[in-house]
């Protein structure tokens, strides 16, 4: 399970450096996050651009992540691959995440 978090004043940013969140890695990976979101209590933002595959497990770990944060904590996801998005859309998760193309002005999230 690989990825790097970078504080800023305003929020904590994760970059995911896996390709694959599946039955493999899942549990490790929401265990680590659920860690390092709870220790550091302020707005995420996770950079998921190197996601190419996301399986239910995968996605359980995500939603595991968002229930740890407070509810006053958002957790921002950021340059989905298609298949990744897919998987939210499919299972009306995009309506439950904040979901933001890599582009999207910084500002946003602060």
């Amino acid at each position: 399970m690989q990825f790097t978090v970078t504080e800023t004043e305003n929020r904590l940013v994760i970059t995911v450096a896996e390709a694959r969140i599946d039955a493999a890695i899942a549990t490790r990976f929401k265990d680590k996050l659920r860690e390092v979101v709870l220790r550091h209590r302020k707005p995420v933002e996770m950079l998921m651009g190197a996601v190419d595959f996301m399986d239910s497990s995968g996605l359980g770990a995500m939603i595991a992540v968002r229930k740890a944060l407070p509810d006053n904590l958002p957790l921002v996801l950021k340059d989905l691959t298609p298949n990744v998005e897919r998987v939210f859309r499919l299972t009306r998760m995009d309506t439950v995440f904040d979901i933001r193309p890599a582009a999207a002005d910084e500002e946003q999230t602060e």
